[in-house]
């Protein structure tokens, strides 16, 4: 067996808890769902029973190692998936494969896939995609991010097409907190990091940069519904004053007049869970796209954070050095937070007090991705990661914003202070809140 330091027991374990849990998640959806479209931005289910082990295998096995094609075709057709702008959701697709082929082909390449991380030279310095087995932590990663995405799909599709895990109950108790203030006195934010300085990061992460931060106020909790709702029934969605040009077009287009999370029956509101129609949980953060969070934080008369300004907010001290997480350097526990597929479903704001920042703000991680007002953007001196090079590329194209923290259907493994995550501003279906910021001495 090839010398390495990677830890090839903790990998393969890793590897296989990924697979265990996407097979999980498609055991949620009947069957009738697969070859569903449940958000047209996005290929049909089908594809992703492919896409994840399609891509594992290309990666790490084809690419990296240069092994032997499995079916060339089906992982040309599970290459990669799509994101594209709201005005292409009716494109064509392929036709796809039956499930019994998607399933040969997924097994196949998870033996290959085993087989390497068992006994090949996965870690080669110097080399392209194994150098400090980048290829190996790129798939890991890729699986875990596909999981929560996944689940924005799965959010959308018919109540009566999924099966709830046994004992789950969203929690509903509690009430909305009052909006609080809390100041950030001026300091430096950290926002990269030295590719060796850790096991791995993505391009986006790298290099380490830092920027000087002026005092600032933000919000204790995420708005909630509750708080929302007052811009709804504001008429917010019918006063353009609040939206950018591009975001009004697309209220009036498709008629957007609340967000996507919520439904309307009569004069009551609800909410679409993953299993259950709720009355809308009024102390549960809001879900909603940065155009619609943009359009809040002008009528209330402030903005929303900046990059930086949450990275001070989460991970910066009175005292100087940053912490590994909002609560410290303590590995992350159902205490910290609403993270790790610990829910199915957002839980009340502020009832993770455990996981507050060194400031005392409540869950910048969990509970819902933050937006930013930060344009997804490259750090001084990026260089494409060579076993992923598109990953962030792709999307340095001024309509994507930077999320930051984490949802319910965040894994453990990307909750580290410089993951960023982004999404096109109208794209209404991740699990992302916010919360307001403003500059000191304003008043809102």
């Amino acid at each position: 067996m090839p010398v390495t330091t990677i830890p090839r027991d903790a990998v393969i374990d890793w590897y296989t808890r990924n697979r265990a849990r996407s097979a999980a998640l498609f055991d949620m959806v009947s069957d009738q769902a697969y070859y569903e479209r449940p958000i047209l931005l996005r290929h049909p289910l089908v594809f992703y029973e492919g896409h994840l082990p399609g891509f594992s295998f290309n990666t790490l096995v084809k690419r990296g190692l240069g092994g032997a094609s499995i079916d060339p075709r089906l992982e040309t057709l599970f290459a990669r998936g799509i994101d594209p702008h709201e005005a292409q959701a009716d494109r064509s697709l392929p036709s796809w494969p039956s499930r019994a082929e998607v399933r040969a082909f997924a097994a196949e390449a998870d033996r290959r896939v085993i087989a390497a991380l068992e006994r090949d030279d996965v870690e080669r310095p110097g080399h392209p995609l194994l150098d400090r087995a980048e290829a190996v932590y790129a798939i890991l990663e890729h699986e875990a991010m596909h999981q929560e995405t996944l689940l924005y799909m799965w959010h959308r599709l018919p109540l009566d097409q999924k099966r709830r895990p046994a004992g789950y109950t969203p929690r509903v108790d509690g009430t909305p907190p009052p909006r609080e203030w809390i100041e950030v006195p001026p300091g430096r934010a950290a926002l990269g990091t030295n590719a060796r300085a850790v096991v791995f990061s993505w391009d986006n992460e790298r290099p380490e940069t830092s920027v000087d931060v002026n005092a600032f106020d933000i919000e204790r909790h995420d708005v909630t519904n509750a708080g929302y709702l007052e811009f709804v029934e504001a008429g917010g969605y019918r006063d353009a004053r609040w939206w950018r040009p591009e975001d009004w077009a697309w209220v009036e287009r498709e008629q957007v007049s609340h967000p996507l999370f919520w439904e309307r029956e009569g004069e009551a509101w609800f909410w679409r869970g993953m299993f259950d129609r709720l009355p809308l949980p009024l102390a549960w953060p809001v879900y909603v796209s940065w155009a619609e969070a943009a359009a809040f934080a002008r009528w209330r008369g402030v903005r929303l954070p900046t990059e930086a300004e949450f990275q001070r907010a989460a991970f910066g001290t009175p005292d100087g050095p940053e912490r590994r997480h909002p609560w410290g350097d303590a590995a992350p526990s159902a205490s910290h937070g609403v993270f790790d597929f610990s829910s199915w479903d957002p839980e009340p704001a502020g009832t993770h007090p455990a996981g507050r920042s060194a400031w005392g703000v409540d869950d910048l991680v969990g509970n819902g991705w933050k937006w930013t007002s930060s344009v997804f953007a490259p750090f001084e001196g990026f260089t494409p990661i060579p076993s992923y090079p598109e990953y962030s590329a792709d999307f340095f194209d001024g309509d994507h914003f930077v999320m930051k923290g984490a949802s319910p259907a965040t894994a453990r493994e990307l909750l580290r202070p410089t993951f960023r995550n982004w999404f096109r501003p109208r794209y209404p279906y991740v699990y992302a809140t916010f919360r307001c910021v403003r500059d000191r001495g304003a008043r809102a």
